[in-house]
């Protein structure tokens, strides 16, 4: 498996430094729905401390948690993708401390930026093929499971 991908220590040290000019210290209590699937992505955090669960909605009355995502990692990638609407829900599982950017205004600063912007997407994307790739791993230990005739 591949090595859990970092946003801002993947960033060289500039684009890293400009980037957190836009930074905001945020904080989420314990149990805090952060994003809903479905709602508008017009931001997104980098975890300073705690855990948040990414979750998916399965049925009227049950979500299952598709990942927990801890200190340094990225929460919320569908600001960067039209139709800029979050594909999964997050929740504090502990007291979180983040920092959020504010989308459109890191898109402008891509725009501005190129390099920061080529370097910010291809990090982004390490972010997620990582979780694809975890994300596998976890639905062939199920299927092997299932074909088993062991628990779900």
């Amino acid at each position: 498996m591949t090595k859990a991908i970092k946003l801002l220590t993947a960033l060289p040290q500039q684009q890293r430094e400009r980037l957190m000019e836009l930074a905001e210290e945020v904080s989420f209590p314990e149990d805090t729905r952060i994003f809903e699937a479905g709602g508008t992505a017009d931001r997104f955090w980098v975890i300073r401390s705690g855990a948040v669960h990414l979750d998916q909605q399965v049925t009227s009355r049950q979500r299952v948690t598709v990942a927990t995502l801890g200190a340094g990692d990225l929460l919320g990638w569908s600001w960067l993708f039209p139709p800029y609407e979050w594909d999964f829900g997050a929740v504090a599982f502990t007291d979180v401390r983040a920092y959020q950017f504010d989308g459109p205004a890191v898109l402008a600063l891509c725009v501005e930026d190129p390099l920061l912007g080529l370097s910010l997407v291809r990090t982004v994307a390490e972010v997620l093929a990582g979780r694809l790739e975890t994300t596998r791993g976890k639905l062939l230990d199920q299927y092997a499971i299932r074909r088993r005739g062991g628990p779900l």
